[in-house]
């Protein structure tokens, strides 16, 4: 095969920055935030993604635990997988105490710290009992601790969720029907803002989730077809490590995660912009598509920043553990205060989702030899597009005098 420095750009034809429904993305993402999924309890979320990819005429079914599958563009084989999860932190019931107040554990890694003060919803095994509370610190009335409510510490054994029910014992919440294992949802409560900037929880990773669902639309209003086959898998365990474990079909040979870009002090990643990793706690994602990642950006003017992320994790590391044979490459918006009271914009949702339309439009990273599960040493695309500079010999490392 022949493999040329170009292979990181756009293969011919050249694909079309299609228009981006902004009202759609903004419309689909409220609904998602306010829809609670805490990793182990998504089938509403994951009805209501359904119910939007069939309003836009897409394929899809659901796997036996509730992962979706949804196909694009035409041929009878998949080689391109979009992952993002639907997915979110949240907490569950460990015990019920006496003081008629919960104790909880976190569903997924998240602090108490950015709990503290959070409105929740608990959600028992009966779908009308349904109640409203609050993560307070132990010592949450300055009135009556004064000080100490300064110096107690930080951590899920220092927290309790107060119902809105008139309990005051163990036997008052379980009157109530409240058990151990019910599920805690942190309350999204988004808002936008007259500039733009979104704040709610859960923007990891409805925002890319919405992003996604926006691209989909972007495509079939105007009529335009992925060159290459393609799902988008819309997973439910990314937040306890294990979403991306299953669902893929098994040609996949490119996979891109979507998930939310990491911005903080030290990081390059923007709420204005698309970011695109580079590496993770997980190592370094494929040098090829990430690059063609970037290409297409910029060669399409989409505002786009490369990152770096120490503690994180997304849908493509348990896709890879799991041994799946295919190049991966991660994507999202910048999300700020990830996991606490996060904030992004509508800018970087923009350049997420035209990113996703433009990729979707374009070949695989290697025609050829990314159609073949192997292939010879001479046809591997190997110093064409990845040179590496061979370093100087010292005689005396090749026993030399």
């Amino acid at each position: 095969m022949s493999a040329t420095p170009q292979a990181h750009g756009s293969a011919d034809p050249q694909p079309v920055d299609v228009p981006v429904d902004v009202d759609y993305l903004r419309s689909t993402m409220v609904d998602l935030l306010l829809t609670p999924s805490p990793s182990g309890r998504t089938d509403a979320v994951m009805q209501l993604v359904g119910d939007r990819i069939s309003a836009l005429g897409v394929p899809f079914d659901l796997t036996r635990r509730g992962l979706l599958r949804a196909r694009l563009g035409t041929g009878s084989t998949v080689r391109r997988a979009v992952v993002v999860h639907a997915d979110t932190i949240g907490c569950m019931v460990k015990r019920l105490k006496e003081n008629g107040r919960l104790e909880v554990v976190p569903v997924g890694s998240h602090s108490a710290r950015f709990a503290e003060g959070a409105h929740v919803t608990v959600m028992t095994d009966d779908p009308d009992c349904v109640y409203t509370g609050t993560v307070l610190p132990l010592l949450s009335a300055g009135h009556a601790f004064g000080d100490d409510i300064d110096t107690q510490g930080v951590g899920w054994h220092q927290v309790e969720v107060r119902i809105d029910e008139p309990v005051s014992d163990l036997a008052g919440l379980t009157a109530l029907g409240i058990q151990v294992g019910d599920f805690v949802a942190l309350d999204a409560d988004p808002r936008i803002t007259p500039g733009g900037f979104v704040k709610s929880r859960h923007l990891d990773d409805k925002a890319g989730l919405a992003a996604c669902l926006t691209a989909l639309k972007a495509l079939a209003d105007a009529g335009v077809q992925p060159r290459v086959g393609a799902q988008l898998l819309v997973t439910i365990g990314e937040e306890v490590g294990f979403g991306a474990t299953h669902g893929l079909d098994p040609d996949i040979s490119e996979l891109v995660a979507v998930d939310n870009a990491v911005v903080a002090a030290g990081q390059a990643s923007s709420e204005h912009t698309v970011n695109v990793g580079m590496m993770d706690m997980t190592g370094p994602f494929d040098y090829h598509l990430s690059r063609r990642l970037l290409a297409l950006a910029a060669e399409h003017d989409v505002p786009a920043h490369r990152d770096v992320y120490r503690h994180y994790r997304s849908d493509a590391a348990p896709a890879l553990e799991a041994g799946i044979e295919a190049r991966a490459a991660l994507i999202g918006a910048g999300v700020d205060s990830g996991h606490g009271h996060e904030r992004t914009h509508f800018d970087g949702l923009v350049a997420l989702t035209r990113l996703l339309v433009l990729y979707l439009q374009t070949d695989l990273v290697f025609a050829e030899w990314d159609r073949r599960a192997a292939g010879p040493l001479e046809e591997f695309p190997s110093d064409a597009v990845q040179p590496a500079p061979r370093e100087p010999a010292r005689e005396d490392a090749i026993g030399g005098a």
